[in-house]
């Protein structure tokens, strides 16, 4: 089983930056593809990124390819998303979550998630 806590959000201007985390703590991170989703107000979750099982590839939607980039860093257990040139249609809960399968945009296909960190680009 794995834990993950995820931080970083916050209010920001449009077309700023931000960071989010996502530490996974009980099982060995590399053992797990990663997923970063989000979810509106009144809006379905969905994705926003991933990162292989080891980090090998990563994965993007189609309105967040080239603002986002996603990495990981296995010695810390952590997973980053870098978010730059943040647009209001941003502003959501963003999660991230584990699988032991093989990576998915289905959030079906995740077996832990984190508890959200709040992201609000402001016009």
């Amino acid at each position: 089983q794995v834990q993950l806590v995820e931080s970083g959000g916050g209010l920001v201007q449009a077309g700023s930056s931000l960071r989010l985390s996502c530490v996974a703590s009980g099982r060995t991170f590399s053992r797990y593809a990663m997923g970063w989703f989000r979810q509106a107000p009144g809006k379905e979750r969905e994705f926003v990124g991933g990162i292989s099982r080891g980090g090998g590839s990563t994965y993007y939607a189609d309105s967040v390819k080239v603002r986002f980039t996603i990495s990981g860093d296995n010695a810390k257990n952590t997973v980053y998303l870098q978010m730059n040139s943040l647009k209001p249609e941003d502003t959501a809960v963003y999660y991230c979550a584990a699988t032991t399968s093989t990576f998915s945009i289905n959030p079906a296909a995740y077996d832990y998630w984190g508890q959200g960190t709040q992201v609000t680009v402001s016009s």
